[in-house]
């Protein structure tokens, strides 16, 4: 199937410059460049459609080349906010740059990698001014979205000139690696654009460079992909582990789940509508969220963490939490409340010190209700001392209210 057709059945083609470059897409072979700035240590679950959308031109045999905003991310793009960035130091963004840089690399491995640092701190203010600002028309600065979405609230002339920042780095690519087209966030429209344009007015009109964005994903709310209560879904495992990474695509609502099976996933046409078929004969089996985790996960964080997110989830589904390491055991219960009990504390007391009963008179309850359970095991009553011989890796206890509600006990010893 030809590339164009694919995304469009994907709905992933908000708008393009020009037509012609779905044409060329499907016959030639084009150089593109993707950006990210650097303001954080780590991409999350929202940033992913871009550099899936990568993958995909990447796998129909075009090349890609990854600009790290060392530059840009000084400056700080107005796109999508309410108000000012907080400006980083130059050492925090070179150095949120290479971890960024790292984690795309695991989704495309053969990108070239550049910082439009390097070439962005040479240009002196007359240069910038007489060679780049004199082909910014102000009104038309002042027409895109990014720029008049803040005008009531304020924008500073740094973030203003963001577009004119990002333009440069286009001209740049074009003139020195021959890239005719940027992707983005439909959001980006207007920084992409810029950059075409100042292609054109250095070059001539009938200068060959395009732009393709792609619609932002959200959820069915019409909010923000990857956030949840706790905040944003990190691809960094030291900040989302595999195991809640997974399961952050394994809850997600049926309608989202296969809607974004188009988005994210791989999988042929075929074997989507398959997973569609699946879900109305049997949505309790999650087909579609289980597909999505499995590949998502395994794409982020490799086999070995697809594999520990599905052991570990399998192991809290059978309740055998003695099959879990330490590791293991802290990744499934991060974020669950620990509380420290001494030896031989009787069950019903750690349920009122854990906060899983408030009263005694609710431990009974729920203890003769064997809705308890102690390290996924029932049939304990309210004096079962808990001991040492009770504890899991790293003298841990796991109690369980129910079918959700965990608690974590440390025993401490004098």
């Amino acid at each position: 199937m030809r590339i164009s057709e694919d995304l469009r059945i994907r709905n992933l083609i908000y708008d393009v410059s020009d037509e012609a470059l779905l044409e060329k897409l499907d016959t030639e072979t084009i150089t593109f460049y993707l950006g990210v700035d650097p303001t954080g240590e780590s991409l999350h679950v929202g940033h992913l459609a871009t550099y899936l959308m990568a993958k995909r031109l990447v796998d129909a045999g075009h090349q890609p080349i990854l600009v790290v905003g060392g530059g840009t991310g000084l400056i700080g793009d107005p796109s999508g906010k309410s108000k000012e960035r907080n400006l980083l130091t130059l050492e925090e963004t070179l150095r949120n740059a290479d971890k960024l840089a790292a984690q795309v690399r695991t989704i495309l491995p053969n990108a070239h990698v550049v910082n439009n640092y390097d070439w962005l701190k040479d240009i002196s203010l007359i240069p910038f001014l007489r060679d780049y600002g004199k082909y910014f028309n102000l009104n038309h600065m002042l027409a895109k979205d990014s720029v008049k979405s803040r005008l009531d609230s304020g924008i500073s002339f740094t973030e203003f000139t963001y577009q004119i920042i990002q333009s440069i780095d286009f001209l740049t690519l074009y003139e020195r690696h021959g890239c005719t087209l940027q992707i983005g966030g439909q959001d980006q429209w207007g920084n992409i654009t810029a950059g075409l344009d100042l292609i054109r007015k250095k070059h001539g009109h009938d200068t060959k460079a395009y732009a393709m964005v792609f619609p932002l994903v959200t959820k069915s709310d019409g909010s923000k992909f990857g956030k949840t209560a706790g905040g944003a879904v990190w691809l960094d495992p030291k900040l989302t582990s595999p195991y809640a990474f997974y399961q952050y695509w394994v809850n997600l609502p049926d309608e989202e789940a296969l809607k974004h099976l188009w988005q994210f996933s791989f999988a042929s046409h075929d074997a989507i509508q398959a997973l569609h078929q699946a879900m109305q004969e049997s949505p309790h089996l999650r087909h579609a969220q289980k597909a999505l985790a499995s590949e998502i996960t395994q794409l982020v964080h490799g086999s070995a963490g697809l594999d520990q997110a599905i052991m570990i989830t399998q192991a809290l589904f059978d309740n055998r939490f003695d099959t879990l390491d330490g590791p293991a055991l802290k990744m499934a219960f991060e974020g669950v409340k620990s509380t420290q009990i001494t030896p031989n504390t009787p069950l019903l007391e750690a349920l009122i010190q854990a906060e899983l009963a408030s009263s005694k008179t609710q431990a009974r309850t729920l203890i003769k209700q064997n809705a308890i359970s102690v390290n996924g095991e029932k049939g304990f009553n309210e004096d079962t001392p808990l001991t040492l011989e009770h504890c899991l890796s790293d003298r841990v206890i796991i109690l369980k209210r129910g079918k959700k509600d965990y608690a974590l006990l440390e025993i401490t010893t004098p």
